[in-house]
């Protein structure tokens, strides 16, 4: 078997992914496969998290990551379940904060967060605004997020000025609605990754994700590790991105 030195990608530096995008799916399936509690999963989902972040610390290129945590849809989860997934964000924002922090890691978070309990939010505003000045690593992490949602929100906010007087129709542009979504202050994502097997994108940045290079994994995401990473890199490293021009070549 190879090890991560052999796995790891070696192209120039413009060829590797500045920012990349995860669906972490398969916590409920890798539960399953073992005959344990789904919760189970949910927690070694979190330990293959923390393992992610470790291994961006030796891949300096990685300047954004962007998790998708819990869905709109996913409200739509048992009571226990639901119980279960914002008693383990709660441990893990308290848990994990400081040492991201130490490790210069910015933290953020979006989605309709007004959707979660208030000790939560509470929590998530002391997160950002104990990381808002760290730089090595952008972490955001999206919670209550559906991108069509948010979608709706930015062409309302855009359609209030409009009516408002303070924006002329003809000034709407891709650009304005990019300034309108909660991403606003991210590059797109380069690569998004998704675990688990199922290749869509599940309401997860349609707008950002436009021209983000893809890479379904049939890893479950409790099992996602350092070189299973590598291997979603090397794959992207090997892509040519044309942005939808033709190469001349």
């Amino acid at each position: 078997m190879a090890n991560v030195a052999q796995v790891a990608p070696t192209p120039s530096a413009s060829a590797l992914p500045a920012h990349i995008a995860i669906i972490m799916d398969g916590n409920g399936r890798w539960a399953k496969e073992r005959g344990v509690m789904r919760v189970r999963g949910h927690n070694q989902g979190a330990e293959a998290l923390r393992a992610l972040l470790e291994a961006c610390e030796t891949r300096p290129f990685i300047r954004y990551i962007t998790l998708y945590a819990f869905s709109t849809e996913n409200w739509k989860r048992s009571p226990d379940e639901v119980s279960d997934l914002m008693n383990l964000l709660r441990h893990y924002i308290k848990r994990e904060a400081k040492t991201l922090n130490k490790k210069g890691v910015r933290i953020g978070f979006i989605g309709q967060r007004e959707n979660l309990a208030s000790d939560i939010q509470h929590d998530l505003e002391e997160v950002e605004a104990l990381t808002k000045n760290n730089s090595a690593l952008t972490l955001t992490i999206a919670l209550s997020y559906g991108a069509r949602q948010e979608m709706v929100s930015a062409m309302q906010a855009i359609a209030a000025k409009v009516e408002a007087g303070e924006l002329r129709a003809t000034q709407v542009s891709e650009a304005l609605v990019a300034q309108h979504l909660q991403t606003a202050a991210l590059p797109d994502p380069d690569l998004l990754i998704r675990t688990g097997g199922d290749e869509r994108l599940s309401n997860f940045l349609l707008w950002q994700a436009a021209y983000t290079e893809l890479y379904f994994s049939d890893t479950l995401w409790p099992d996602f590790s350092a070189q299973e990473l590598d291997k979603a890199i090397h794959c992207y490293s090997q892509r040519e991105r044309r942005f939808g021009q033709r190469n001349h070549a």
